[in-house]
């Protein structure tokens, strides 16, 4: 469910430190890799695994100050004595007990009519689950504890440490191929101040390319994700209210498409795939699939 909001925090952020570390490497004047006879390309993998897959743990470790600051997330005191927000609370923590967490993750809430929730952190001692106004106001309770459910699945099967890894691996080589396709498009040049910085902004310009070009593979692996996601939430919060869950979203997506909603719309959780390209670049599979597969489950 809320793979979709963390798979776009995760993925601006990562880009961003990328073309970041890039910047300040050519500031700097950090090139290893390149010697009188050209590339090392040994030296170049070893360089871009090393910054790539920090980059990704850079932005991991960034992912819940990142989202209470780009979402207005409050997190929400334990002690409050807000009906609502005390049984959210409640809830979040009975789910992690029963998933086994370390430590109890904070909870949020966001005032955005989007009709969402989501799971982020680090690791599985510091996470962060959120929710919106929008999600509370359109689903009951037992609907809720099935989303809630479904992302402290998330927490428990590691998800953002696997999609660190895999976005690290993909960030090397979006680093690796922009570096060696950018020193072969300018070794012509003859002036060597102004080959130097048309060749950092060809590797900015081919990061930004190949980073997007490369998003439909961690958006797989995310689908993938949830389908274990919905069998972990269904195991905590129980199938029923998991597919009660998925099937009051479905809903809430019907009317957003037949309303052009656009609060409801722009963000989503889930929408039928608008063509083959579309599909590529959903972090969720279709409503419907998943509510067949929790159905499948015995």
């Amino acid at each position: 469910m809320g793979m979709g909001k963390r798979f776009f925090l995760f993925t601006t952020v990562n880009l961003l430190l990328l073309i970041t570390i890039s910047i300040t490497f050519n500031i700097l004047g950090i090139r290893p890799y390149l010697n009188a006879r050209g590339i090392d390309y040994q030296l170049l993998m070893a360089f871009c695994l090393v910054w790539g897959i920090g980059g990704a743990f850079i932005s991991l470790a960034l992912s819940r100050i990142m989202a209470k600051w780009m979402l207005g997330v409050k997190v929400i005191d334990p002690g409050t004595r807000e009906p609502e927000l005390a049984w959210l609370v409640e809830t979040v923590h009975n789910l992690a007990k029963a998933a086994n967490l370390p430590k109890m993750p904070e909870v949020g809430y966001y005032p955005s009519p989007e009709v969402n929730a989501f799971a982020t952190g680090p690791t599985k001692s510091r996470a962060l689950v959120a929710v919106s106004a929008g999600l509370l106001g359109s689903l009951n309770k037992q609907q809720v504890e099935g989303v809630l459910g479904h992302e402290i699945a998330h927490v428990a099967n590691g998800d953002m440490v696997m999609m660190t890894l895999i976005q690290g691996v993909i960030n090397a080589f979006v680093m690796f191929l922009a570096r060696v396709i950018a020193f072969f498009l300018v070794r012509g040049s003859s002036d060597r101040g102004g080959s130097t910085m048309t060749r950092w902004l060809v590797t900015i310009a081919l990061e930004i390319v190949l980073s997007i070009l490369c998003m439909p593979v961690v958006a797989a692996f995310s689908r993938r994700r949830e389908f274990r996601a919905d069998a972990g939430g269904a195991k905590l919060a129980g199938r029923e209210k998991m597919i009660n869950a998925l099937e009051g979203l479905t809903r809430t997506v019907q009317q957003a498409d037949l309303t052009h909603n656009r609060s409801l719309a722009a963000l989503k959780i889930s929408s039928k795939p608008k063509g083959t390209l579309f599909a590529l670049f959903a972090t969720h599979p279709p409503l419907e699939t998943r509510i067949e597969r929790l159905k499948q489950i015995v």
